[in-house]
């Protein structure tokens, strides 16, 4: 295991660097996710374009069948 330190600027930006770059596969304009885990760390992987569109259709979809007052009163305590 490699670690690699960055600094984080004031508004939250960082340098992936290079070595991590290419092993993501990311380039300028790539989309990454987060993945905020229980024991405090963090996991990041390269989003294929497929993903968002699927996920924002699925986003959509979800949005639009489950926005219901009926909806939000019946799953309020979950």
């Amino acid at each position: 295991m490699m670690l690699l330190e960055t600094e984080i600027t004031a508004k939250g930006q960082t340098i992936v660097p290079q070595n991590i770059r290419a092993a993501l596969q990311v380039a300028a304009g790539d989309r990454i996710t987060w993945q905020l885990n229980r024991d405090g760390t963090a996991t990041v992987r390269r989003i294929q374009p497929l993903d968002s569109e699927y996920l924002e259709s699925i986003e959509e979809s979800l949005a639009e069948e489950w926005a219901s007052s009926a909806d939000e009163e019946a799953y309020r305590d979950l």
